[in-house]
């Protein structure tokens, strides 16, 4: 099983970060679409209807899967021999970050199901403030997976 890790390991490394990059378009973009529903659009009407389908569609068919197979072939290079040295700080800063992301997401995903309902009380405002903690978590993981600094 090793030797089948290793030798796929650029294969999986690239699906790794054409996945991350999917996922990050969608963190980033997923509450900008709430600042301007929540801002712009009142609970009924055409509007309405648009943006909860550009949510859903954006939630479901793009970051789902983007996560899932964020964390999948993430996974898979965690379990091949001799990438990742668990002694380090790095990986354990870097992985404390990938679950604040997957904590995010959730967090949108539970605003998609207020927002539908009617029962958001989340501002515009405070999406803005929510929008920058992927941009956080993207900077700490960058900076831990290339310059390694612990």
């Amino acid at each position: 099983m090793a030797d089948i890790l290793i030798n796929l390991y650029p294969w999986v490394k690239s699906l790794h970060v054409i996945s991350v990059i999917s996922w990050m378009a969608g963190l980033l973009y997923l509450p900008r679409l709430y600042v301007h529903h929540v801002e712009s659009v009142d609970g009924s009407g055409a509007a309405h209807s648009l943006f909860q389908t550009m949510e859903d569609k954006l939630l479901r068919v793009i970051m789902n899967p983007a996560m899932i197979a964020t964390w999948l072939f993430g996974g898979l290079m965690v379990f091949t021999p001799g990438i990742i040295d668990w002694s380090f700080v790095w990986p354990w800063v870097k992985a404390v970050a990938v679950l604040v992301m997957s904590w995010f997401h959730m967090w949108l995903s539970k605003k998609r199901r207020e927002i539908a309902a009617g029962t958001c009380q989340t501002t515009g405002k405070q999406f803005r403030l929510m929008n920058e903690v992927p941009t956080v978590a993207m900077i700490v993981i960058v900076i831990m997976v290339i310059a390694r600094p612990f």
